[in-house]
């Protein structure tokens, strides 16, 4: 069975009646109600907070954040932004309490620094690994999304999103842009194994600078290469001491622009080779 967002853009996969079957099934309501207490449970806020739910899609979980008992932190106010017309469209029929953003992810979040005090995300960050066309990178669409979520949150803000990776080169590639865009990350898995598995990557905002991994702070919680992502930041930094012209300069802009999504020649023996001066 394929997966749906290797079959059309989420914007066109949840069109009006995809998104009218995907708020009335009594199966995906109920998983959804699962993993959004779950993500709450996980993101453990002890007071009412103004929570951002990224790829908010008909409301489902903003429901339940709007009726979370006082007893487990809530009720909460909340803002989603979700990439389908439709969907939203959707979730203004059923009336639901929160503010309602039209955005791609992929590109950003456009708020102000400190605005969140948490944040969720149900199923959809994996959309970002996919790229439409040959001009947009997975790479450039995660580092955009993380880098925006990591801005819009609080100082010691949390945010929990559950995520379908296709394979283990996905789940690294989600976590590892997490980390670079400043976060402290782990991977929680609940029933591993089974095809009920259920991946939440927890993330928390600190003092700046990479954070590494949080193993520990929730049971249960995976490593997810935090060495790996601090080795790249060390040589990162060896790398900013090329001198401009060179090959290992020419080398890391061109890893910045594929980065931002831009397309860069590839790689040969030639580059970055100096040419004899010609008379």
């Amino acid at each position: 069975m394929s997966r749906p967002e290797d079959v059309l853009p989420p914007d066109l996969f949840y069109g009006d009646d995809e998104s009218r079957k995907y708020t009335t099934s009594s199966r995906i309501r109920n998983i959804q109600s699962d993993m959004t207490h779950r993500a709450l449970e996980l993101l453990d806020l002890s007071s009412p907070s103004l929570i951002l739910d990224v790829g908010c899609g008909s409301g489902l979980s903003g429901e339940i954040l709007s009726q979370e008992p006082r007893e487990q932190g809530g009720p909460h106010t909340w803002i989603g932004m979700d990439i389908s017309p439709s969907m939203l469209d959707v979730a203004l029929q059923r009336g639901v309490a929160g503010d309602l953003f039209l955005a791609d992810i992929g590109q950003g979040i456009p708020f102000r620094p400190g605005t969140f005090d948490a944040a969720i995300s149900i199923s959809a960050i994996q959309w970002l690994c996919n790229a439409e066309t040959s001009d947009v990178s997975p790479e450039g669409r995660l580092r955009r999304f993380f880098e925006g979520l990591y801005s819009s949150l609080k100082r010691g803000g949390r945010a929990v999103c559950q995520f379908y990776p296709k394979n283990d080169a996905q789940r690294t590639m989600i976590s590892g842009a997490a980390m670079r865009a400043g976060f402290g990350a782990g991977i929680l898995e609940d029933d591993p194994g089974t095809k009920n598995s259920k991946l939440y990557l927890v993330l928390t905002v600190g003092g700046g600078g990479l954070q590494g991994d949080i193993t520990g702070v929730v049971d249960g919680m995976s490593d997810v290469n935090v060495l790996d992502a601090r080795k790249r930041a060390m040589e990162n930094g060896k790398a900013s001491l090329s001198r401009k012209g060179d090959k290992a300069w020419i080398m890391r802009k061109k890893d910045q622009m594929t980065k931002k999504g831009k397309i860069v020649k590839a790689n040969s023996k030639y580059t970055g080779r100096k040419r004899k001066i010609a008379f």
